[in-house]
Order: C-alpha cells, then structure tokens, then sequence
C-alpha cells in the first residue's frame, strides 16, 4: 500500500451469515480480489480465527488462494457460484455479503471516495458499519417494548 492520493478503492469486508462486519480492509482498485482477502485476513486474523469455512464468488476461485487461506486461518474455502448468467436470482450463500454492501451504499460519507488516504476510507467505513449497527439495535429495542 502507498500513502499517496488514490484515486480508486476497493473495500473487503468479512462477515457472519447476519451480514455483521468481522474483518474489514481497503486495498487500491488495481489490486487483485484475492490479494486483497489475503491481505485482510493476515491484518485481522485475530478477529477471524474461529472461522472454519470461507464463502467466497467466483473472483476468489483458484487452487492457491485456497491453500493461502487454509494455511493462514486453517479454514476451508468454499466458491459460491451464479446458476444463471443473466437473469436474477437470489443465491442463498451471497446475498448476505449483497445485503452488508447494499446497507453500505446507503451511506452518504462512502457515496464517493473523497478520503487521500487508505487507512482513512477504512475508518469511513468503519464509522458507517457502527452507525449501521445503533440504528439497527434501535429498532430492535423499539420493536422488544412494544
């Protein structure tokens, strides 16, 4: 990573069948899907290690960025794959990572990339996943008194 302006970013997110955040990290737009889960996991390996099985789509495939995860987390990867290719249809598996991204998108601040630093889009990102979270237990919490 360079600590110079960038002008695309790509946000890794890793998260429980609820959609909830447990490992987060930005990597430039020109870096590879698998690098960049890579990079993840090694950085937040404390927040993932009892992680038994990774669910990941078809950019993550291949033998050795299997063998990467089963060697740094000791986690079986599992590729979850589209049935159709051009129609819509909700996969079981993926549209929990679908749903965490589209609740991010509704987040004005991760809109656009304004930030000039990574670590600075990751902290965005980080602050909207928390307002994320408030608002959903506020919810909770109105619905459990009624």
């Amino acid at each position: 990573m360079t600590p110079e302006k960038t002008s695309g970013i790509k946000l890794h997110i890793g998260v429980d069948t609820n959609g909830l955040p447990h490992a987060m990290w930005v990597t430039t737009a020109d870096e590879t899907d698998r690098i960049g889960a890579l990079e993840m996991c090694s950085h937040e390996f404390s927040y993932l290690t009892k992680v038994k099985k990774l669910l990941v789509d078809s950019g993550y495939s291949g033998a050795d960025f299997a063998e990467a995860i089963e060697s740094l987390l000791d986690a079986e990867v599992e590729v979850v794959k589209r049935s159709e290719l051009r129609t819509f249809k909700v996969m079981p598996r993926r549209w929990v990572v679908e749903r965490t991204f589209g609740w991010l998108d509704k987040c004005r601040e991760l809109w656009k990339n304004c930030e000039r630093k990574l670590h600075n889009s990751l902290q965005m990102a980080k602050i909207a996943f928390i307002c994320i979270i408030l608002k959903n237990s506020k919810q909770t919490l109105r619905n459990a008194s009624k």
